[in-house]
């Protein structure tokens, strides 16, 4: 789950990282009460949408003109058309897509007297079991551009949870960041109270760029993104109450409501796949077979014929997708409960793009000879590689 900037600006306030001063506003009058309430004399409009890349982002419509979802301000006259101009209209970033998103808020904030920018994030790497931290010098925009053609400036540095954050941590990242004086105590205590947010707050990805040196020299975190692990937000009330269903696919919150894992892609074939790696599996196949995948939906080990159904449904609701792969492998989950999801779902929806759907496991036998009965036009696959060539055959075939 994801946050807006502004709200990962009040967590970094409670943790005691130090950021700008500035508040939220959802319309133009709210942007302008927002800019009087800061000193000034310079501010900053940002646009809020889940998506980075806003800086250099472009609006759709021409009424925005050709600046970006970051701007500059020097009067509140200028903030408040500015506002005008961004709130509604859509933003296209290298993170959106084509299609852009609808900035809905703004984040008016405080100008600051930038020095250097910087860059720093903070993960969970799966191959370490570890929080890494990730430092640069070369903050700013620019910064996919300095991972590709330099990446000798990106310094990596993971943090063992048995002993947790050490204040050498906080020293090595500074240095790496070509820190000296105060600014590394500064950097040092911010690394300390980023991991301990990080730990608490169960976060995936927290990325500040830039982390800025100011001409006072101070560092101040002028960027948050922040992404929390979704399996533990029942341990986190108030992260949850940060949701913006309205940056959010709607099939993915439908998914989310019956516990199915879906993403929507840009593909033809729609997957349902019970484990996650298995519906990697099976998106990689079909790109192999000449096709892309319309999504990822895995319903889980313990699917039940309703949840089945809804996965369906989701998967339907995609008019893109002109045919559907079932890949179910049974252990815990049972193969006949799977095929009475997908006869049930077949007769209730009335599907019309070719199903294939390949089965294995426990009851596979009773789970094929409920399909075969059906008399429905399910075609039965012996293998994923059968599976895959079968459903992209038949797609293929449809023009």
């Amino acid at each position: 789950m994801n946050i807006h900037e502004h709200q990962a600006k009040d967590l970094y306030r409670q943790y005691g990282v130090p950021t700008g001063l500035g508040y939220a506003a959802f319309t133009v009058e709210e942007a302008v009460e927002a800019a009087k309430k800061l000193p000034g004399p310079v501010w900053v409009v940002k646009s809020q949408i889940h998506a980075g890349g806003r800086g250099k982002g472009k609006f759709k419509e021409a009424a925005a003109g050709t600046a970006g979802g970051v701007r500059i301000a020097k009067s509140v006259d200028e903030v408040k058309r500015n506002a005008s101009e961004m709130l509604g209209n859509t933003l296209v970033t290298i993170q959106t897509g084509a299609d852009g998103k609808k900035v809905q808020r703004l984040y008016i904030e405080d100008g600051s007297a930038i020095a250097k920018e910087l860059y720093l994030s903070a993960l969970v790497d799966r191959e370490t079991s570890r929080v890494a931290f990730i430092a640069s010098t070369e903050g700013g925009m620019d910064i996919e551009t300095v991972a590709h053609d330099t990446p000798e400036k990106i310094f990596t540095m993971s943090i063992d949870p048995a002993s947790g954050f050490m204040p050498f941590h906080g020293r090595k990242i500074a240095f790496a960041l070509g820190l000296t004086g105060d600014l590394v105590n500064q950097c040092v205590g911010i690394i300390g109270n980023l991991y301990r947010m990080v730990v608490e707050k169960d976060m995936s990805m927290l990325e500040i760029n830039p982390l800025v040196i100011t001409k006072d020299n101070k560092l101040v975190a002028l960027d948050g993104k922040m992404d929390f692990d979704s399996n533990a937000l029942f341990r986190h009330k108030e992260i949850v109450a940060l949701r913006d269903l309205s940056e959010e696919d709607p099939a993915e919150i439908e998914a989310s409501k019956y516990d199915l894992s879906y993403v929507k892609l840009d593909g033809q074939i729609g997957c349902l796949v019970n484990g996650a790696g298995l519906a990697m599996a099976t998106m990689d196949i079909i790109k192999l077979y000449g096709m892309e995948p319309a999504n990822f939906l895995d319903v889980g080990g313990g699917a039940t014929k309703e949840k089945v159904q809804e996965a369906f449904k989701i998967i339907l609701r995609d008019s893109n997708v002109k045919g559907i792969l079932v890949n179910i492998f049974g252990g815990i989950m049972r193969c006949d409960i799977i095929a009475e999801g997908v006869v049930a779902a077949a007769r209730e929806l009335g599907i019309k793009v070719p199903l294939v759907v390949r089965l294995e496991g426990t009851n596979v036998d009773l789970g094929k000879k409920i399909m075969a009965e059906s008399g429905l036009k399910i075609i039965g696959a012996d293998n994923l590689a059968d599976a895959a060539k079968k459903i992209t055959d038949e797609v293929k075939k449809m023009g």
